[in-house]
């Protein structure tokens, strides 16, 4: 009859003894410096060494050459207490389940005032102490408290709490721990050498996890299988069998079904966990437990190496691959779907409807709403992307224009498809600004350079507008064009009239205030002389300029300003009245005031963010607002400057209704001759005169443009004074000064 393998294997000294260091170091030295306790207590879960290690300090302490932490094993007490002897008469074993009560207790305490007979010590070991009764204990307190010389007590107990304060004072406590997993595989396989069995690498994991660290356990379990091994020793397959856990085959299977998606795949290994006889709960542990080694080799890719993982080299190698191919998220959101399913199947009547339920949890994120389940769906979009697999369904990229930003993809490919296409010649007029404009028109090749053209008749199709322009109000022929009021911003072009030519104005310059056409749609006055030479025009731009021209941006302006009137008035009223387009580089829109002080209203008032999503809601672009000085647009009046002709210039001295006793007249571009003198307008509203002394009404400035009390536009609700400066400025009143 064959020995137990624990029993076969039993340490006989400190050292033999394994992953029970911080015990048994402590007792060798206490051996040495012969400061050993009349009391112990050996705590920790069952099969970890408690009793063996009682027995090994007994004969440490009745060895020949004892006290000594290493026994010498030829003295007739250490053959007596060595594996397979007959024991010793003065190391007394209780079995205190059977021997806890009071009666046993005074039976011990008069025998224990007897001596040895023929050891140094007598010794109790008193195992499963826990069990005795709060009576035994108290009927032992004194002798434990005050034993003789030659009297040594020794408790052994999986629950050291039971065991009453009065006793665990008296003694030196000493916890013992579950052995850790790679400390017993390679005991096992020490021991499986000496037993000269061939055992395959994936058994030794599988032993220990059932063993769960305790030595006598794995022990046992090992010796099962060493009992049935045939002639080519223990195999995979015969322990998977034997001790109910999953072939990794399945686990394998199941895993790659959820990277893929692929339930077919999911639910036939369900079917053949279930027609295989296999616990469908022992499945999805097992199934958790090869989810937490793939969520542990995502986050650590040498997790193999460093012992986080107790697996075979290829079975490693395995999870890694399997590892790469799930998202983080994607991969938590398994295990957590599994861990909370392995706990609802407890009780369950039907296991294999909740494991199935369980897959398609796994399977469907989409069919959830909470934050892990869209982060898998994120990742699992992302693993298809990098393969490939939406490449077929992406469209071109959307550009700065009117594209709207962030869209799925192919969405604009299908605007593409109905947006109108840019006509082969110049059209009657410059199109309105809208959505459907396209990114990226083929560039207009520059004209030769030619002399200034006289005006075309009004029924001529002109030309668009030098690029940098400011647009033009064009009246209806069917009606005269009117002068704006002071301070008003141009309106549109009038649907169905003709845009001015180029050579209309030559002498406005890019960005300059825009003029009104002649009364009723007459002919543009003929450009004056030129102050200096005139250079080459620039292109003109195709009717369906791009939205990253400055000069489409300007023509767009107007609309901008409206989606601006219809968020905050007062951002309206600072940009309509100082503010005007003076760049943009495709995704930069720069703004420029007349001076200083407005810039800084308008970024410290909070416009900058208001204009910002207005330009937003209306294009559908996110562009970057930047607020710059400018002092040649906007309201303010220009700076005195030299001297110039009668009827114009800037500070020169001629006719009436100049700046400085001159007209104003604009300063002629580089490559443009000069513009002639507009009409100045009369009091009421009428029809703007013809002819070279038209002149430009003056600017108003803020501070003098007082809305009228039937003003539609007036709202006289706004907060003033200091709860204005508070709700728009975040100001603080930090002192109140009354004047008298």
């Amino acid at each position: 009859m064959s020995l137990a393998l624990y029993r076969r294997y039993r340490p006989e000294t400190f050292a033999e003894v394994i992953g029970q260091e911080h015990v048994t170091d402590p007792l060798q030295q206490a051996l040495r410096n012969n400061r050993v306790n009349h009391a112990y207590l050996f705590s920790g879960p069952r099969g970890c060494g408690k009793t063996t290690s009682a027995r090994i300090l007994a004969r440490c302490l009745n060895c020949e050459q004892g006290p000594t932490p290493t026994p010498c094993g030829e003295c007739r007490s250490c053959q007596d207490l060595a594996r397979g002897g007959p024991g010793s008469i003065d190391v007394i074993e209780i079995d205190a389940a059977s021997h806890g009560g009071v009666d046993d207790a005074r039976d011990l305490r008069e025998k224990a005032f007897f001596g040895p007979a023929s050891s140094r010590y007598k010794i109790y070991i008193i195992d499963e102490a826990h069990m005795v009764t709060p009576q035994g204990f108290n009927a032992l307190l004194k002798v434990v408290e005050e034993p003789p010389e030659h009297l040594k007590f020794i408790f052994a107990t999986t629950e050291p709490e039971k065991v009453i304060g009065t006793i665990r004072s008296r003694t030196h406590h000493y916890p013992f721990r579950l052995v850790p997993p790679g400390t017993l595989r390679d005991y096992l396989a020490e021991v499986c050498g000496r037993e000269s069995i061939p055992v395959e690498e994936g058994v030794l994991p599988l032993v220990v996890r059932a063993g769960a660290g305790s030595v006598r356990d794995s022990m046992s379990v090992m010796d099962q299988l060493l009992a049935g091994a045939g002639a080519d020793g223990v195999t995979y397959a015969m322990a998977t069998a034997l001790l109910g856990y999953t072939d990794g085959a399945l686990l394998d299977d199941v895993v790659d079904a959820f990277a893929a998606g692929d339930g077919a795949a999911a639910f036939g290994v369900v079917d053949r966990v279930i027609e295989g006889g296999h616990d469908p709960r022992r499945f999805v542990a097992d199934l958790l437990e090869r989810l937490r080694d793939l969520v542990i080799l995502a986050a650590v890719p040498d997790a193999g190496e460093k012992g986080l993982i107790d697996a075979p080299a290829d079975v490693v190698e395995r999870m890694t691959a399997q590892a790469a191919v799930f998202g983080a998220a994607e991969l938590s959101r398994a295990a957590d779907v599994v861990n909370a399913g392995l706990t609802e199947m407890r009780g369950a009547t039907s296991p294999r409807l909740q494991l199935e339920l369980i897959c398609a949890r796994v399977l469907l994120p989409a069919a959830y709403g909470d934050e892990q389940s869209v982060q898998a769906r994120l990742d699992r979009l992302e693993r298809q992307a990098l393969a490939g697999g939406l490449a077929a369904g992406a469209g071109p990229a959307p550009s700065v224009g009117y594209e709207p930003v962030g869209h799925a993809p192919g969405a604009a490919a299908a605007r593409a498809a109905v947006r109108p296409q840019p006509a082969p010649e110049p059209a009657p007029a410059p199109p309105a600004p809208s959505a459907s404009a396209p990114s990226a028109p083929a560039p207009t090749p520059a004209p030769e350079p030619r002399a200034p053209q006289p005006p075309a008749a009004p029924e001529q199709a002109p030309a668009a507008s030098a690029p940098g322009a400011w647009p033009t109000a064009t009246a209806p022929a069917a009606q005269p064009a009117r002068t704006p009021a002071p301070g008003a911003w141009p309106t549109a072009t009038a649907p169905g009239s003709a845009a001015p030519s180029p050579a209309a104005e030559p002498g406005r310059r890019p960005g300059a205030w825009p003029t009104a056409a002649p009364a009723g749609g007459g002919a543009p006055v003929p450009p004056a002389q030129p102050a200096q030479p005139p250079a080459a025009p620039a292109p003109a731009p195709s009717a369906a300029a791009p939205v990253g021209d400055p000069s489409r941006v300007r023509q767009m302006w107007p609309d901008i300003l409206e989606a601006v009137k219809n968020r905050r008035r007062f951002t309206w009223i600072l940009l309509s009245q100082n503010a005007q387009v003076v760049g943009f580089d495709g995704s930069t829109l720069q703004v420029g005031f007349a001076n200083p002080g407005a810039r800084d209203s308008f970024v410290n008032g909070g416009s900058e963010e208001v204009l910002r999503q207005a330009v937003g809601d209306l294009l559908n672009v996110e562009w970057k607002i930047e607020a710059v000085v400018d002092p040649s647009g906007g309201a303010g009046s220009p700076a005195a400057g030299p001297a110039g002709p009668p009827g114009g210039g800037y500070g020169g001295a001629g006719g009436p209704g100049g700046f400085g006793g001159g007209a104003p007249a604009r300063r002629p571009a580089p490559d443009r001759p000069a513009a002639p003198p507009t009409a100045a307008p009369p009091a009421p509203p009428a029809p703007a005169p013809s002819g070279p002394a038209a002149e430009e009404p003056p600017p108003v400035s803020i501070e003098d443009d007082i809305p009228q009390e039937d003003d539609p536009d007036l709202d006289d609700t706004a907060l003033s004074g200091h709860e204005l400066f508070v709700r728009e400025l975040g100001a603080t009143v930090i002192e109140e000064i009354t004047h008298d």
